[in-house]
């Protein structure tokens, strides 16, 4: 398995997925960035973790290129010292970058078959990052990355039918080659706890946020929202924890001193695991302020079903995965009209029989048909498809 966005540790999808296919007979191995202090090698739940040095972080995309050029050549090393060492059947690449195709296209060569895991769509990302255009050179380039992705992979793995749907049309994908996992949530660990007393005590209704804070992810439409929450609608007595980090972070922090919301604001940065939970135990509503775009239109979000697993009700735009994800759990505003997600924010703050509620129906939702447990199934049909050709 070929990973670059996070470390092993830090991605639920890529763990759950090599734990199930280690505990059903598969000898996995990962390489992927190492984080500070970890390992250079080491076996975790019978995966082994092959780690390499992390690219200093930077911003732009200059920074880009040079994170994944190192990536590249750094995953390209170590996967000839896994094939000599241990050798390998399968090239499990968790995209993007889609340059992974480069390191694919050897392994072909060899007779090892390859699997396409496409866990974000890369042009409409770029776009979205970038606010570019469709005909920029770096867009064209990267769905030549994609499409050359989609053209090799004995077989694709998918994150919902949106993408699916994509393939299909820009790929030319064959649907049978196919496989929809979806990024189900781990229940023993999304499970709610005791309140944080502290944040509890911040505001009479507290707001939660947890995610990435890119260009893409909208969190400036929060604090845009927020705005309106207070000083439009007259509610002041509500506190909003976020929590995360991205490029954006101090532009968010500047934004939020320039409206005068900062002081209903808690921006925690990344948090340990169990505080993450305890604070998203402790809000009242949780919000998903991903704008319309044509990369978020398409795209599950994992947060929203961590709201979901934790019973939270939460607010969002009106976005079609969402929708699919979330249905009656989430109360959902115009797209990218911040005013009306404050306006459904204040909605629920007046009505907590309406809260609980759909806390529960999220919880439920995810108890019988989006945890992890669910999605084991997909993916090793699809590793069966494997075996077969």
């Amino acid at each position: 398995m070929l990973l670059e966005n996070n470390p092993y540790c830090f991605d639920v999808r890529v763990r759950h997925e090599a734990i199930t296919l280690a505990a059903n007979g598969y000898m996995v191995s990962v390489i992927c960035p190492g984080g500070l202090g970890e390992l250079r090698r080491e076996t975790i739940d019978g995966v082994r973790v092959y780690r390499y040095p992390a690219p200093r972080a930077g911003s732009g995309f200059l920074a880009y290129v040079w994170e994944y050029s190192h990536a590249l050549a750094a995953t390209f090393a170590i996967s000839l010292v896994v094939l000599l060492r241990e050798g390998f059947d399968i090239l499990h690449a968790h995209c993007p970058p889609d340059m992974f195709v480069l390191v694919a296209m050897f392994y072909k060569l060899l007779g090892k078959r390859f699997v396409y895991d496409h866990h974000d769509l890369g042009p409409e990302m770029y776009r979205a990052r970038f606010r570019n255009n469709a005909d920029s050179v770096i867009y064209r380039a990267l769905l030549l990355f994609e499409k050359l992705c989609l053209r090799l992979a004995d077989h694709v793995i998918t994150t919902n039918l949106s993408y699916k749907t994509l393939e299909m049309e820009r790929g030319g994908v064959p649907s049978q080659r196919i496989a929809i996992v979806r990024n189900g949530i781990d229940l023993e660990r999304m499970q709610p706890v005791d309140p944080d007393l502290l944040l509890r005590h911040r505001a009479h209704t507290i707001l939660g946020y947890v995610g990435a804070m890119g260009p893409q992810d909208g969190v400036d439409y929060l604090v845009r929202a927020l705005y309106h929450l207070i000083y439009d609608l007259g509610r002041h007595d509500v506190c909003c924890v976020i929590i995360g980090k991205g490029d954006v972070s101090r532009d968010l922090k500047a934004l939020a001193e320039e409206l005068h919301v900062e002081d209903h604001i808690w921006f925690t940065g990344w948090i340990p695991d169990s505080d993450l939970i305890r604070y998203l135990s402790t809000v009242d509503i949780c919000v998903d302020p991903d704008p319309s775009n044509p990369f978020n239109d398409r795209s599950t979000m994992i947060k929203m079903m961590e709201y979901m697993a934790l019973g939270k009700p939460i607010v969002a735009f009106d976005l079609p995965e969402h929708r699919v994800t979330a249905q009656d759990a989430a109360a959902y505003a115009r797209a990218n009209d911040e005013l009306d997600f404050a306006r459904q924010i204040a909605s629920l703050m007046d009505d907590p029989e309406r809260r609980n509620r759909m806390g529960q129906l999220g919880r439920q939702r995810i108890e019988t048909e989006l945890a992890w447990v669910f999605q084991e199934k997909h993916l090793l049909e699809a590793y069966e498809a494997l075996s077969v050709c």
